[in-house]
């Protein structure tokens, strides 16, 4: 067997994107800077994008056998937490908020909105893109929402931070999530041998 590592084939992210429009807007084609359709939330903490899939299975158990004779998958759900640092970016305050984004508009300088008694659902489209030199990652969500978010705590010693973890569904059509990963210069042909 071949021996395949290669050290260009780690990944350390560099900057780290986050980009919001409307729910179930087209991924821009390939690496392509996002249209005007999309809107960056700002800078996000060094630790970037935390990804999850979390899923769930049920074994389906019968007599005359000592293992499960089937498994079935009952949940997958798709979910991504990041830290933003403009706590005063329209677009991150109205996803914290969980209120419509005119509701930022300010007058004479100011904003003023009231928080929602029943929870709004709120759906968007994402981008999160991460960079490390010419290789760069992209995780498109057709169909997302915040779902929690974290304490908010104004400080001396540092800018707020504003916490949003979004879980992803699957879009008009599009899957929840789609991934696309730009190797950049790294031959990777070897992970591909020619058929017989």
């Amino acid at each position: 067997m071949a021996d395949t590592r290669n050290a260009d084939l780690t990944f350390g992210a560099t900057d780290y994107l986050v980009h919001m429009a409307a729910i179930n807007t087209a991924s821009p084609t390939g690496f392509a800077d996002p249209a005007a359709a999309w809107q960056c939330l700002g800078w996000v903490t060094t630790e970037g994008g935390l990804f999850k899939l979390e899923e769930e299975s049920k074994d389906v158990e019968a007599a005359g056998s000592l293992e499960p004779i089937r498994t079935l998958m009952t949940k997958s759900t798709k979910s991504l937490q990041v830290t933003c640092l403009e706590g005063l970016n329209p677009l991150v305050r109205s996803l914290y908020d969980n209120v419509p984004i005119d509701s930022l508009k300010p007058t004479d300088g100011i904003a003023t909105y009231a928080f929602p008694d029943k929870p709004n659902d709120l759906r968007y489209a994402f981008l999160f893109d991460t960079m490390d030199g010419e290789k760069k990652i992209r995780l498109y969500m057709p169909n997302g929402k915040v779902t929690e978010r974290g304490d908010e705590q104004p400080q001396t010693e540092d800018v707020m931070p504003v916490q949003l973890t979004f879980r992803f569904f699957k879009g008009a059509s599009a899957a929840a999530v789609t991934r696309s990963i730009d190797y950049g210069d790294v031959d990777v042909s070897g992970f591909f041998p020619a058929a017989p």
